[in-house]
């Protein structure tokens, strides 16, 4: 008897892997076919529905696991949004690959390097797409979208390396954010399909994390941040002067 139940308990140890990865694929099909017939919304609804997860514990756990989850979420919705506005099947291939790419690959990591990196291209594809879907939104409503998502964002960021300020930074952060999002959206102005204040928080924001990594492996230097300063100054002097503030796209 005993025997039987190790061989059931094993198989279903070697099925569960496969059944894990066979769910993670079908999201990103189910996500193509939706848009494909117009139900965008349904697609919007089932990236949700993935994260039951979430709420299938005691109710005082859902603030750790939303927070846990939230910059997959924040991936998820913007790959619907990529794929609806997307002008090709070609380009709506492409991000459900990434998208797949993403649950397969770079989501499951834990370590520093690509914690900070899941960090990253969750911040810069809400911010892409919440500019391309809600610009005539009001600023109230702009800022808040931006000050969650960055919010998020950084606590994922900050939370494998056991900030004890994690929380304050991720909240300064994220009003840094919000307030150049008011700022900036008086004359929102767009680089193609990316908006100034996206490319201007990404890129500051890349350069903060990137010092941040660096300190705390013991590898920041006076040079080093001198260089950081530097491209960062290049990168906003660039956007400042090169830009049309007349609203434009360009």
């Amino acid at each position: 008897m005993k025997l039987i139940r190790r061989r059931q308990t094993s198989s279903r140890r070697k099925l569960s892997p496969f059944l894990h990865v066979l769910l993670k694929t079908i999201l990103p099909l189910a996500i193509f076919v939706l848009v494909r017939l117009e139900l965008t919304a349904f697609a919007f609804i089932v990236v949700v529905l993935s994260k039951w997860r979430v709420v299938a514990v005691k109710v005082r756990h859902w603030p750790a696991n939303f927070r846990a989850n939230a910059v997959d979420l924040i991936v998820g919705l913007s790959t619907v949004i990529f794929v609806s506005l997307s002008s090709t099947q070609m380009l709506q291939i492409i991000w459900v690959s990434f998208y797949l790419l993403w649950l397969l690959f770079i989501k499951p990591r834990s370590n520093d390097l690509l914690v900070g990196l899941q960090a990253l291209i969750a911040q810069t594809m809400a911010l892409v797409a919440i500019f391309l879907i809600w610009n005539e939104a009001p600023e109230t409503g702009l800022t808040f979208a931006i000050w969650i998502t960055t919010y998020f964002s950084a606590r994922h960021f900050l939370a494998v390396y056991d900030e004890s300020m994690a929380k304050t930074t991720a909240y300064v952060w994220a009003f840094f954010c919000a307030s150049l999002t008011w700022l900036t959206s008086h004359w929102l102005i767009y680089y193609k399909v990316i908006s100034q204040p996206a490319l201007i928080i990404t890129a500051v924001g890349y350069g903060m994390a990137s010092m941040y990594y660096l300190q705390k492996r013991d590898k920041l230097s006076k040079n080093v941040i001198r260089q950081f300063a530097i491209v960062l100054v290049l990168i906003l002097l660039f956007i400042i002067v090169y830009s049309n503030w007349n609203g434009n796209i360009i």
